[in-house]
């Protein structure tokens, strides 16, 4: 079958991904409601200056946004891709016609509406609750896209090769949410970077969670705060291509580790 057939088909699996995601009450509801909680809790107790006229609620916020596309296309796609293998869905879906590639289309498709929506919900909680302001530059705009794309396409591809270390979708959370979690205190997430000891800091830097975070700040927050950065500067260049690498290593894991079903089927 021809690629632009397969992307159609690809295209017509993401309005059926879309509408399955919504109807599941439950997903939908932690989906968009974990982060939006988040920065509700750390935002309310944080709301001292952090330097110059930026409040560390507004750090925070930057940071959450940043948390929440990894909470769309990591732990959301890790499980549902998790609920696909569980329920046979994937092994049937391999002994149909359908071109495999068109499968990941229409995975695709979901996670960059979802990521996109919840960017959206985050942006205007922080703009509504703590005077975070969008971007007013160029650059900046080109920062929050170009990490956007970035952090989804790298945690997209990370949470399809962590659906392979669940051996059911009840035991997904266990490879999707627990880390998830974890890295975002060492991450600069939950805590602001400049509150970070050394060795947390240390192991932060290892994984993209931090470089994400910090490429948010760097489009959502004035350039004076760069001086609180660990480098003390946003190190630009380095977030895109941390995050990058990490890209094509979930990639190579993807290719080496996907599983069609359950092997307790087999």
């Amino acid at each position: 079958m021809t690629m632009p057939g397969t992307l159609r088909i690809g295209l017509s699996r993401g309005r059926f991904e879309m509408v399955e995601f919504f109807r599941d009450k439950g997903a939908v509801i932690f989906t968009f409601s974990f982060p939006a909680l988040l920065m509700l809790m750390l935002g309310g107790i944080y709301d001292e200056p952090s330097g110059g006229d930026v409040k560390l609620s507004q750090v925070f916020a930057a940071s959450i946004a940043a948390s929440a596309v990894v909470s769309t296309s990591f732990v959301n796609l890790g499980g549902r891709i998790a609920a696909d293998r569980d329920d046979g869905s994937l092994k049937r879906l391999r002994g149909t016609p359908m071109p495999v590639a068109a499968y990941f289309i229409g995975k695709t498709v979901q996670v960059l509406l979802i990521s996109l929506a919840e960017l959206v919900l985050m942006l205007g909680l922080a703009m509504a609750l703590y005077d975070l302001a969008l971007p007013n530059t160029v650059v900046q705009w080109g920062r929050l896209l170009g990490f956007f794309v970035l952090g989804v396409i790298c945690w997209s591809l990370l949470g399809i090769a962590a659906s392979s270390l669940s051996r059911s979708a009840k035991t997904s959370a266990v490879a999707t949410l627990v880390p998830y979690t974890l890295l975002g205190f060492v991450s600069g997430v939950y805590i602001v970077p400049m509150g970070l000891p050394p060795v947390m800091e240390q192991i932060g830097a290892l994984f993209p969670l931090k470089w994400l975070a910090q490429g948010f700040r760097s489009a959502l927050l004035p350039d004076s705060m760069a001086a609180y950065e660990a480098a003390g500067t946003w190190e630009s260049g380095r977030v895109a291509l941390v995050l990058g690498l990490w890209a094509v290593a979930g990639l190579v894991l993807c290719l080496t580790t996907f599983r069609w079903r359950d092997e307790r089927t087999r």
